[in-house]
């Protein structure tokens, strides 16, 4: 395998449509320069508007397929989008912390873009205590940060997403970039935070219609980034 272009492992499951999941990854990583991995996590069956069903890999297959190739060439990134099954989040938790020096963009996906439920209450403890702790940067959109950073004291107010972001930077992980993609707002802002707090703050105007896979586009290209070296 060629040593002009940086390795990036992207753990992620099948999207028919090509416009999320494992196949969005794969084009991004490529179109920035780098050499996608894949490890297929789940298997889907959906269309461009929701996802139908989930099929999860046997967590076993998982590890098997990222440890043939991290035993064979140097990754430089790792990308984690959709796992599928509790199983998956410990079982690539455990591969994770075998690597602790190499960047990890986690895209911790919770929903489809229509809403279908693709976590259990276990996933997001499993998220929270295995993965987050590893990740260099996570990137929910504002949902997704909420549900991830929510406690029993919030039973009756959302914390807001400066509130949300702290709570996730103290489960451990180094950056949180909070999308706004699912706000309603009339531009998309995209907010990114480290120990100092805010870092930055990025806005474009919002398209019309209905999009599928930003998350996981976005989450491949930093991770794209990262393996070149470039800072956070």
């Amino acid at each position: 395998m060629s040593e002009q272009f940086p390795l990036v492992m992207s753990f992620a499951a099948t999207d028919p449509s090509g416009g999320a999941g494992l196949q969005a990854d794969l084009l991004t990583i490529s179109s920035m320069g780098c050499h996608p991995l894949s490890v297929v996590t789940a298997i889907t069956v959906q269309d461009t508007s929701g996802v139908e069903d989930v099929l999860p890999i046997d967590p076993e297959w998982v590890v098997d397929q990222a440890r043939a190739m991290l035993e064979d060439v140097p990754v430089a990134a790792f990308k984690i989008g959709m796992l599928g099954s509790v199983e998956n989040i410990a079982a690539i938790a455990e591969v994770m912390a075998d690597y602790p020096d190499i960047p990890l963009v986690l895209d911790p996906v919770l929903a489809s873009g229509r809403g279908d439920e693709l976590v259990n209450d276990d996933m997001l403890d499993a998220m929270r205590e295995l993965l987050i702790p590893q990740s260099t940067i996570i990137t929910p959109n504002s949902m997704e940060a909420r549900r991830l950073a929510m406690n029993d004291d919030d039973e009756n107010d959302d914390p807001s997403l400066d509130e949300c972001a702290k709570r996730l930077l103290q489960m451990g992980c180094e950056y949180v970039l909070i999308t706004g993609t699912h706000e309603q707002t009339p531009k998309v802002i995209n907010t990114l935070y480290g120990e100092r707090g805010m870092l930055r703050s990025d806005s474009w105007a919002r398209l019309p219609g209905i999009y599928h896979g930003s998350g996981c586009t976005l989450a491949a290209a930093i991770a794209a980034l990262l393996a070149q070296d470039v800072d956070v």
